[in-house]
């Protein structure tokens, strides 16, 4: 008896996004320019273009400064890209970051709570874990909230109306606090507000590195999922994954991401707005793609701003937070009027 083959009626998520091979030429092109722009960003400071006089101390200390400020950029600044990345991919919103959940927020919140009480000066690995748990203790509202009355399922809408709701309410309790608070308590919380890339301590920054590889991971593991779930959670659902553990797993693992960055780099916005965006649409919509290339092009896009924040108007120092709202506001409202619609399935 002859056998009859089965048509596999499969349909991959990727073949449904259009994805393509990533441009090869795009690659090697991308792969020379980060290690380039990041030595650039070496020869600019607030005393002019090229290295310092490493016959002196001054210029040992000078370029040891810049060089931990180029480690702070590429993990503040590849961080925030890929919790971009992951919650436009969950939302499913071109306009979505690590701000619209409230997670910045929250974080910023336990931020300022350790800073104003003191506890950095005696624990210094307070910081990065009180705005851990406090940006995990706000994902948790958001999404019951969001989910009350949807069956335990929220909906993209009701998570980001939840989630701008709690931001604001976050951002008025940091507001409370600061107004409350002593000069030099005010200075430090204004300043870290602003978003800056001052290295912190060693330990501190060797644990938020730690913290965020891991939450990088975990969003790289998940990459091939997101494809699925960009699609909507009824086509993931036919392709035999489960959803809502993928969108959990996905929203702590950038909340892990953003609330270390925030910690250790104050409240810097837009970098998860633009980078991903800009990634996206150089390479394809591919998450197996898009998540690693997004992390060095957001470091090295923080790094830039950061040596451009000290060189602008030098010998004067801008908060590098300043630099890429500047950014960040005409790219938000070009975002808002095009919705990129070459770089974006809707």
């Amino acid at each position: 008896m002859k056998k009859t083959r089965t048509a596999d009626t499969t349909i991959k998520p990727t073949a449904l996004l259009g994805i393509r091979a990533v441009s090869a030429g795009r690659l090697v092109l991308f792969l020379v320019a980060v290690p380039l722009l990041l030595v650039l960003s070496l020869l600019l400071g607030s005393s002019g273009a090229g290295l310092p006089d490493m016959q002196s101390p001054v210029g040992k200390a000078v370029l040891n400064l810049r060089l931990n400020r180029l480690v702070m950029g590429v993990m503040v600044g590849g961080a925030l890209s890929v919790s971009g990345v992951v919650f436009q991919a969950i939302l499913r919103n071109p306009l979505a970051e690590p701000y619209v959940l409230g997670v910045s927020g929250g974080a910023g919140l336990g931020a300022a709570l350790a800073i104003l009480f003191g506890a950095v000066a005696f624990v210094p690995l307070s910081l990065p874990v009180s705005a851990f748990v406090s940006a995990v203790l706000t994902l948790f509202l958001v999404y019951g909230i969001a989910s009350r009355g949807s069956g335990g399922a929220p909906s993209v809408y009701s998570l980001i109306l939840s989630g701008v709701i709690v931001s604001a309410i976050c951002s008025s309790l940091i507001m409370f606090l600061v107004s409350t608070a002593s000069v030099e308590g005010l200075h430090n919380v204004i300043w870290w507000m602003l978003g800056n890339l001052q290295p912190v301590p060693l330990e501190q920054r060797t644990v938020s590195g730690m913290l965020i590889s891991a939450g990088f991971l975990m969003s790289w593991m998940l990459s091939s999922r997101f494809n699925a779930l960009t699609l909507g959670r009824d086509m993931a659902h036919y392709q035999g994954m489960n959803a809502d553990l993928v969108i959990l797993g996905g929203l702590l693992s950038a909340t892990l991401m953003a609330a270390t960055a925030v910690s250790i780099g104050g409240m810097i916005g837009f970098v998860g707005l633009i980078v991903p965006h800009v990634t996206r649409a150089i390479f394809g919509p591919d998450h197996r793609w898009l998540i690693p290339l997004s992390a060095a092009a957001g470091g090295t896009f923080l790094v830039l701003c950061d040596a451009l924040a000290r060189t602008m108007l030098a010998p004067i120092e801008m908060p590098v937070g300043v630099i890429t709202a500047l950014a960040g506001g005409p790219f938000f409202l070009l975002i808002l009027q095009r919705r990129m619609k070459s770089a974006w399935i809707a």
